[in-house]
């Protein structure tokens, strides 16, 4: 039956333009304005105990600044409309929400099952903060699909998903992952940083926490570290909500409000990026000097069915590897480029290339390339400068004795 309130059928463009935005309260400012705070007074005693109740069985509202403003507010009730999700924390950076999120499902003598492409910060909690509460960590290959159920234990927690990896693009059959976990009452999370709720949308797949390093696609601007966590229910994020009220979690109002900003253009970005990133991936695929290119949405790559099956767009980054070749010539490429920079973020409006070297970060699979790789950021520049530039930078290394 068709909802009578058209709100309830948004498409997620509209979503993104409209939603947490609230101009009456603002006098008619389009965007929720920028609102600093620390201290948050009551005009009465009575006030402040109605207050005090509703932090407490936590109501949203603004309480005291760390907690949040309406600037905060709005930025949440947005990314919950574009998630599907019960409510959303933000956070000040993707691996703290990334770390609260395992956090808030675990505790001493538990055991968390990551995938072997996960986010490299997220090993060292692993190893780190984790190990110091006992809590065992199990890596696992992300081509596991339903076989997870033989990793799982009585006392598993939690199963956290990365897909596509961050610099391997491994995919994931989180529908299959997400089945057995149901089944057996254990916990998922999902770093969704690559597609976004745009292309994926983790709670439609049963997950139960769907993780965002927002300071890439969200804010698109390379200016603000933001995270946050959408959680498919009350209980998952009443758990977040106390698990980062016990660490002191707090988000700038300033990057809150960045945050807002640069989601209200993200879908005509990624749109751009996504279609920049698949043409330059194909322009690497010709070149005699590269062995794999990393793209889930390329029909060579492993994880491409997989994709193609749950996800309904492609953001602008990818992998490249090279056949083996001394330091010295790769260096030669990647310095010969003019439009590229070096730097370990991406999803701004400038394209980057980053070194990477999978093969120490690995512990249940083994990285099979001996060549150097490169992850690549499509950004917003004209595509064909970004062809011609790559072009150049293979001529340069060519043309070396």
């Amino acid at each position: 039956m068709k909802s009578d309130d058209p709100r309830k059928s948004l498409a997620r463009d509209t979503v993104l333009a409209h939603g947490g935005r609230h101009p009456d309260d603002y006098g008619g400012a389009v965007n929720t304005p920028v609102v600093r705070a620390s201290t948050i007074l009551s005009p009465t005693l009575a006030a402040w105990d109605a207050k005090t109740r509703d932090m407490m069985a936590g109501v949203p509202g603004t309480y005291y600044g760390r907690f949040g403003t309406p600037t905060h507010r709005d930025l949440e009730d947005a990314l919950t409309a574009l998630e599907g999700a019960h409510r959303t924390a933000l956070f000040p950076s993707g691996y703290a929400a990334c770390a609260a999120a395992i956090l808030s499902t675990t505790k001493a003598g538990g055991h968390v099952l990551l995938p072997d492409s996960v986010y490299f910060p997220v090993r060292k909690v692993a190893s780190g903060l984790l190990a110091k509460m006992n809590v065992s960590c199990t890596f696992y290959d992300p081509a596991i699909g339903a076989g997870i159920e033989a990793l799982l234990r009585p006392e598993t927690d939690c199963v956290y998903m990365e897909a596509p990896g961050s610099l391997t693009f491994e995919m994931q059959d989180v529908p299959a992952i997400t089945r057995v976990c149901r089944a057996r009452g254990v916990l998922t999370a999902l770093d969704n940083t690559w597609a976004t709720p745009l292309y994926f949308r983790p709670i439609e797949h049963g997950v139960d926490m769907s993780v965002q390093a927002a300071t890439k696609y969200v804010v698109g601007h390379s200016d603000a570290m933001l995270g946050y966590v959408a959680c498919a229910s009350s209980a998952v994020f009443d758990a977040l909500a106390r698990t980062s009220m016990d660490l002191g979690y707090s988000v700038s109002a300033d990057d809150a409000f960045l945050g807002a900003r640069g989601l209200r253009t993200m879908s005509v970005r990624l749109e751009r990026q996504g279609r920049t990133g698949l043409a330059l991936a194909e322009l690497f695929a010709q070149q005699p000097e590269v062995e794999k290119v990393l793209h889930p949405a390329r029909p060579d790559f492993p994880g491409h069915d997989l994709w193609k099956r749950d996800f309904s767009g492609t953001s602008g980054l990818f992998g490249v590897v090279f056949r083996p070749m001394s330091r010295a010539r790769f260096a030669v490429f990647v310095d010969t480029l003019e439009h590229f920079g070096i730097g370990a973020s991406w999803g701004g409006y400038e394209s980057l290339v980053m070194p990477m070297n999978p093969k120490p970060l690995r512990t249940a699979t083994a990285w099979p390339h001996e060549g150097p790789c490169l992850r690549v950021h499509a950004g917003l520049e004209d595509e064909g400068d970004l062809v011609a530039d790559l072009v150049h930078a293979f001529a340069v290394m060519r043309a070396l004795p």
